[in-house]
């Protein structure tokens, strides 16, 4: 055997070694999260995200394949996180709500936590019409602009894993309802009219606050879509006055009961 084929040899030795570890640890996540469920302990623990990397930081503080490193365990990392989602949520997570009721903050919250794949329908409605959502609005109407929900509900039935963030009026739509629940479990989240107002004053992409963009306008809509958002919601959390994490462990939390 040349020098050559003995390295190939030790990097294969090296690189079983890597998948025995990586099985190991893939397993370890799974008894931590079995564990944290068994007693009641939060699933969010950001803070020991932040204590690995600390970590993992100083023993790598000299070494020359630092950024190698590092770029490696970014990815073991987002594995550990979509085996923690795939454990937990079966499903999708559709969040629906008011405007300015948090949906876009704990989605992205969520994907961060879970490395969870992001379907903001304004968003990508919008993308595929090339027009903004007001200008949808303006040239075809409401019920086109449902319609097109509806098709993108329809199209997510197929994803796990993913976190939905409907536009404001989604769930006034039975039929979106019933699309949302296919696959999915449907998070309400809730605010008073004046934190929704604070959140989107500054915002103009709102075509229904048109000419109503106040406490008393919001609080008006608000109290007209009620009923639907509450009898469309498996579970409803209020978003005033909570960290996003708070939100989001009680979020999970909720989940969990759901499926006891």
């Amino acid at each position: 055997m040349n020098d050559l084929e003995m390295y190939r040899e030790q990097l294969a030795l090296c690189d079983d070694k890597i998948i025995d570890a990586l099985v190991e640890r893939n397993s370890i996540i799974e008894k931590i999260m079995a564990y944290k469920e068994e007693y009641g302990m939060p699933i969010l623990q950001p803070h020991q995200e932040e204590k690995q990397k600390r970590r993992l930081e100083e023993k790598l503080k000299e070494n020359k394949y630092k950024e190698e490193i590092f770029d490696v365990f970014g990815c073991i990392l987002c594995n550990s996180k979509r085996i923690q989602a795939r454990k937990l949520f079966d499903y999708n997570i559709v969040l629906i709500g008011f405007m300015g009721a948090g949906k876009s903050t704990i989605s992205d919250y969520l994907s961060t936590m879970f490395d969870m794949d992001i379907v903001e329908m304004d968003q990508v409605i919008a993308e595929r019409e090339e027009m903004s959502i007001p200008d949808i609005f303006a040239t075809y109407g409401e019920e086109y602009f449902r319609d097109l929900e509806t098709n993108l509900l329809i199209e997510m039935q197929s994803h796990k894993n993913a976190v939905i963030s409907c536009g404001g009026g989604a769930a006034l739509r039975e039929r979106n309802v019933a699309e949302m629940k296919k696959n999915g479990r449907v998070v309400l989240l809730t605010a008073t009219p004046e934190t929704i107002f604070e959140r989107v004053k500054d915002s103009n992409d709102r075509p229904v606050l048109n000419g109503r963009k106040n406490v008393k306008g919001i609080s008006e809509l608000m109290e007209q879509r009620r009923e639907k958002y509450e009898a469309a919601a498996d579970i409803v959390i209020n978003t005033d006055d909570k960290t996003v994490l708070q939100i989001c462990e009680e979020l999970v939390q909720h989940l969990q009961e759901l499926e006891e």
